[in-house]
């Protein structure tokens, strides 16, 4: 049992305080009766019919996706299956669902991989104009950038498909090592910009997508996003 403003809140129809306002203006009614009790229960096992001016309002559909976080190894190829045999995502993935990754990694790349069965959360990740951030840790070969191509590097440069879109970059604590937080996906992307500089990057480990943080997860290890990683995923892909 719960109250009609809590279960209308929960449902994503508004804030308590205004179904509140929504009961005093006569707005809402229970099985064709206005309603005029701020306290009113009802039965979430046996629901009536809600109206807001006239609307019926119906629960949200129950959810029916998974969304799970993995912390991809390297020589782990960002497929179902390979034809040449080696070892892919599909060996780590439950046998039960029909799960996909958003995006890939390289096959010589570790880290954050998110796996879902939400094909439009993964259309809308992906699209360039959402701009969800990815950070990497990168460490190179040669010497470290210098402040003018440290700039270059973060405004934009030109590669073979096109300008970069500005991105962050900074030193991390690892020697020859960087931060690079880009929004865009490009195949190779941040291996390239380096090869740009004539750096080569020797390790690429992706620890951020959008607010999730890949943390202490294990390597080859899989974990289910909390329920405040999934809203936040959701919010930044308008489909909250």
């Amino acid at each position: 049992m719960v109250r009609i403003q809590k279960l209308l809140a929960s449902w994503g129809v508004a804030s308590r305080r205004s179904i509140e306002k929504y009961i005093e203006d006569g707005r809402i009614s229970i099985d064709g009766v206005k309603l005029e009790e701020q306290g009113f229960i009802v039965d979430e096992d046996n629901l009536p019919s809600i109206f807001l001016d006239g609307k019926k309002i119906t629960p949200p559909a129950k959810k029916e996706y998974t969304i799970l976080l993995f912390n991809k190894p390297k020589l782990v190829i960002t497929s179902l299956k390979d034809e040449k045999g080696r070892c892919c995502l599909a060996d780590y993935l439950p046998k039960d669902k029909r799960l996909y990754p958003v995006g890939r990694l390289d096959y010589d790349s570790s880290g954050l991989l998110l796996v879902t069965d939400y094909g439009e959360l993964t259309n809308r990740l992906l699209h360039p104009s959402y701009k969800i951030p990815k950070e990497y840790i990168v460490k190179i070969q040669g010497e470290m950038l210098t402040k003018e191509e440290l700039k270059l590097f973060s405004s934009g440069i030109m590669l073979e498909d096109g300008v970069t879109a500005p991105c962050i970059i900074k030193p991390h604590r690892a020697p020859n090592t960087y931060s690079v937080i880009i929004k865009e996906g490009r195949k190779r992307q941040v291996r390239r910009m380096f090869d740009y500089f004539g750096r080569k990057v020797i390790n690429l480990h992706r620890v951020a997508f959008g607010t999730i943080k890949i943390g202490d997860l294990q390597s080859g290890k899989l974990r289910p996003v909390t329920e405040e990683e999934e809203k936040a995923l959701l919010k930044a892909t308008g489909l909250l």
